[in-house]
């Protein structure tokens, strides 16, 4: 029986990534809070995901970020849960609490209510860390384009994200 939950590009876009891990002997973990384990579902949906995906947290309300992966709470509130400083912060607790070699983390308002003229609907923060790079978050304006949409969308730019990081 096979699952046809994800679009062919993402599949193609998750085997890819695998690929590039595997050859270079890294492991992931991601923290997803808008997308509620889509990075993780689009992975594992590919045969032998498990030589290089560790696995992922959804942490989708503020207190699972603080207390499954160790976002500092004060960050939260100073910033918010939907920033690049709780974004950095996700990816980073990945890496501390997981021990793996590069985490994705994502954190948005995919709507359609939520959003506020300073954090629209379809605003989007995805974060790499790497325990070889540099980490990064890059910001995303979706816009208003539906909730599965916004989500899909991120996904698929968590998995560059990840693809660049792993090359």
């Amino acid at each position: 029986m096979s699952l046809d939950v994800f679009p062919a590009d993402v599949l193609e876009d998750a085997s890819r990534l695998i690929d590039a891990l595997r050859a270079r002997r890294r492991l992931l973990a991601a923290a997803e809070s808008c997308t509620g384990g889509l990075v993780a579902g689009a992975i594992t949906a590919i045969a032998g995901s498990s030589d290089v995906f560790f696995g992922g947290f959804v942490t989708y309300a503020d207190e699972a970020k603080s207390g499954m992966i160790g976002v500092d709470a004060e960050l939260i509130r100073e910033h918010g849960a939907v920033s690049e400083a709780v974004a950095h912060a996700m990816a980073d607790g990945v890496i501390r609490k997981t021990g793996v070699d590069l985490a994705v983390s994502i954190t948005g308002i995919a709507g359609p209510g939520g959003g506020s003229p300073h954090k629209p609907v379809g605003l989007v923060y995805i974060g790499v860390a790497s325990v070889f790079d540099a980490p990064r978050v890059e910001r995303h304006t979706f816009g208003e384009i539906g909730r599965d949409e916004v989500r899909l969308a991120s996904l698929r730019a968590a998995l560059r994200m990840l693809r660049e990081s792993a090359a």
